[in-house]
């Protein structure tokens, strides 16, 4: 019969008993910090190597006490996609405490440039990693640079800076998002021709620029008798997207599709049931496509208001994004297919 090994793997603690020192020691010497005799680095050397040891990293840091602090820099106001996030992160609160991970939150108004970057400018140095929903303009790529500099790992959530030094980005491939937007409201509007209007909250939010960009790209590729309007710009607020868009429908009767590009959801179905109620005809029902499956979108899909929500997994996106800070600040590799964002199309059949 065969014989079986069992194999334990080795601690710090058993390379600190065979090399004859304290465990502190055995972590200068891994961490070539001074203080340490020569002879007493050659033996705690001949130890590890003699083991072919390879510290874990997470283990380490639990046996020595060490805590990590991350910021998630996110917007302020009633975004409830944002607020998923924020959630989620509550939620987790067993998982980081048992790996000594602290999570604060920094709401800021992440539409102002100035005011996003001050916040970045005022996390204190004792932060190990930064995650930011980010705005993409100079002043913001800049203070991502000064955290980057000052030693932090940066993770941008949602939108992306990738001008910016920040290690890794977290979130779904938002061209690829608003193509799919742009087939949606295309065949949905069937064989009717008219108009396409775009809510978004900024345009300077690069998740909200790309997906325009790959909305625009498939209406003039696929659907050449639908003409798409001007962007109009919410801040993903409720009142201002339901004034602008109320104001577009008044000038132009034959808006047949809509697409909203980020959040300001109530606003912009409060101006579509506006418009409804002025029209006869269900003919003239304009197809809404928008993001996120939230309390009040399925609300929307299932009254009919909204025709499809392309959905990504808050969930998803934060516990990716506290996975790439520590991965990053211990050094380890991140699990890339692990930490995806996949797009979901959901419509009133398909609701979860």
């Amino acid at each position: 019969m065969a014989e079986t090994l069992t194999t334990t793997a080795l601690t710090l603690k058993d390379i600190a008993r065979q090399a004859g020192v304290s465990l502190a020691t055995v972590d200068r010497v891994l961490h070539n910090r001074p203080g340490v005799r020569p002879d007493t680095v050659r033996r705690v050397k001949e130890a590890i190597e003699r083991n072919s040891f390879q510290p874990h990293v997470a283990a380490a840091e639990l046996a020595r006490g060490r805590a990590r602090r991350f910021a998630f820099v996110m917007p302020s106001g009633p975004n409830p996609f944002m607020q998923q996030i924020q959630d989620y992160l509550g939620e987790m609160s067993g998982w980081l405490s048992s790996r000594r991970l602290g999570v604060e939150t920094v709401a800021t108004d992440v539409f102002d440039p100035s005011m996003l970057a001050a916040s970045l400018e005022g996390l204190s140095d004792d932060y190990d990693g930064v995650a930011v929903v980010a705005l993409d303009h100079p002043r913001v790529r800049a203070a991502i640079d000064d955290l980057v500099d000052a030693g932090a790992k940066v993770v941008t959530l949602v939108s992306d800076v990738p001008s910016s030094r920040r290690h890794h980005y977290v979130g779904i491939d938002n061209i690829a998002a608003g193509r799919t937007a742009g087939a949606l409201v295309g065949r949905l509007v069937g064989q009717k021709s008219g108009k396409v209007a775009i809510v978004a909250g900024s345009q300077g939010l690069r998740d909200h620029a790309e997906r325009i960009f790959g909305f625009n790209q498939v209406m003039a590729s696929e659907f050449p008798g639908l003409s798409v309007l001007p962007v109009l710009e919410g801040r993903d607020e409720d009142a201002r997207s339901e004034q602008v868009l109320t104001r577009l429908l008044s000038r132009h009767a034959d808006i047949v599709g809509l697409y909203n590009v980020g959040a300001g959801t109530q606003g912009v179905a409060n101006a579509l049931n506006e418009k409804a109620l002025s029209d006869a005809s269900r003919d003239k029902q304009v197809v809404f496509v928008g993001h996120d499956l939230t309390a009040l979108t399925r609300r929307l899909l299932l009254q009919g208001v909204m025709h499809a929500a392309i959905s990504q997994n808050p969930g998803h996106e934060a516990r990716a994004a506290v996975r790439v800070l520590l991965a990053l600040a211990r050094g380890e590799p991140i699990l890339r297919e692990q930490e995806k964002i996949r797009i979901d199309i959901v419509m009133r059949d398909n609701l979860p």
